[in-house]
């Protein structure tokens, strides 16, 4: 265990971001998932009100760092090609 006061209120705060990230995650990650889930129930109007939401916070999980940019490219690049497939 940390002796020193800066090295006890950095654990605390470790502590506290990684509640953060970990909610920040878990929402990134639902929020994908209901956007893959309307893609196959080929349900249009669902997934299309999703669309905006997901990218959004697919841009925001990437500017906080919990993925990374490319990472986060990647997403919105594969969600938006199922998109364009599904509407075609």
């Amino acid at each position: 265990m940390a002796n020193h006061v800066s090295a006890i209120k950095a654990t605390r705060q470790i502590e506290t971001r990684t509640e953060f990230n970990r909610q920040r995650r878990t929402r990134l990650r639902h929020q994908i998932r209901a956007m893959r889930k309307a893609l196959e129930a080929k349900d249009a109007k669902q997934a299309e009100s999703l669309l905006p939401a997901t990218f959004s916070l697919v841009d925001r999980a990437a500017k906080w760092g919990i993925i990374k940019k490319n990472t986060a490219d990647r997403y919105k690049s594969r969600l938006h090609g199922q998109m364009k497939k599904f509407a075609a």
